[in-house]
């Protein structure tokens, strides 16, 4: 049984794209498909698709990999709020990813968004995990 849902989706597609997988399927949860059009509109995975199937359905992923090198596009996924120490941010501390290029994934009352949404949007959350 997996306690950390969110967790057990970054290393099912941190484990892919190291193991060269075009396509992962990963059981859906409605925060799940919220991070999945994150990764989506910030150019991380090349697409995805949503099937509804017996009670829980399951989302597909298409990694997507650089054309020349071979080489993941998303180099670290990392869980920063866990079920045993939970992250919070105000809207003041939002944090930063690699200086701006990497994005944080933000759990806010206005929903699932980037630590850039939640900044303009001024709200803060829990952070759920950093993508670059």
């Amino acid at each position: 049984m997996v306690t950390d849902t969110i967790a057990d989706y970054l290393t099912r597609i941190r484990n892919a794209s190291r193991a060269g997988h075009r396509v992962v399927e990963i059981p859906a949860s409605n925060v799940k498909k919220e991070i999945t059009k994150i990764l989506f509109d910030q150019g991380y995975i090349l697409s995805y698709k949503f099937q509804e199937d017996k009670v829980q359905g399951s989302i597909k992923i298409a990694l997507k990999y650089n054309k020349v090198t071979k080489e993941p596009v998303i180099k670290k996924l990392q869980r920063v709020s866990k079920p045993g120490l939970r992250k919070y941010s105000g809207s003041v501390d939002l944090p930063r990813v690699l200086n701006g290029l990497g994005v944080a994934i933000i759990s806010t009352s206005h929903g699932v968004m980037t630590s850039k949404q939640a900044k303009t949007e001024n709200v803060g959350g829990e952070v759920l995990c950093y993508v670059y």
